[in-house]
């Protein structure tokens, strides 16, 4: 199994920053595509920002320019900065990570639990 352990969410004023991380662990053979994710209410849980083990990153229009995604191999841990939010960026961010865990030959997405971020004068 893998965990995934989320942290920065909060609430700030538009044209804030946030910066969320989320780290994996456990019994994890090989990470692969890291991302993130949101759900506002009413909507759709939506892609944010993915990026490959490589490096390789994707974002939703909505948040370019905006956001950024990276991660940290030797940490397994990945990140989302969040510049210049909107009120429309409020919503429940979530981690997820395809991983392969040890004893399974299994390439499965893992989810965080979700963090909220509000973005509200």
């Amino acid at each position: 199994q893998v965990q995934l352990v989320e942290s920065g969410g909060g609430l700030v004023q538009p044209g804030g920053s946030l910066r969320l991380s989320c780290a994996a662990s456990g019994s994890i053979f090989m990470i692969y595509t890291m991302g993130w994710y949101r759900q506002a209410p009413g909507n759709q849980r939506e892609l944010v920002a993915t990026i490959t083990s490589g490096g390789l990153s994707n974002y939703a229009e909505s948040v370019k320019g905006r956001f950024t995604i990276s991660r940290d191999n030797t940490k397994n841990t990945v990140y989302l900065q969040m510049n210049s939010l909107k009120p429309e960026d409020t919503a429940v961010y979530y981690c997820n990570t395809r991983a392969r865990a040890h004893g399974s030959i299994w390439e499965v997405n893992y989810w965080g639990q979700g963090t909220q971020v509000t973005v509200s004068s």
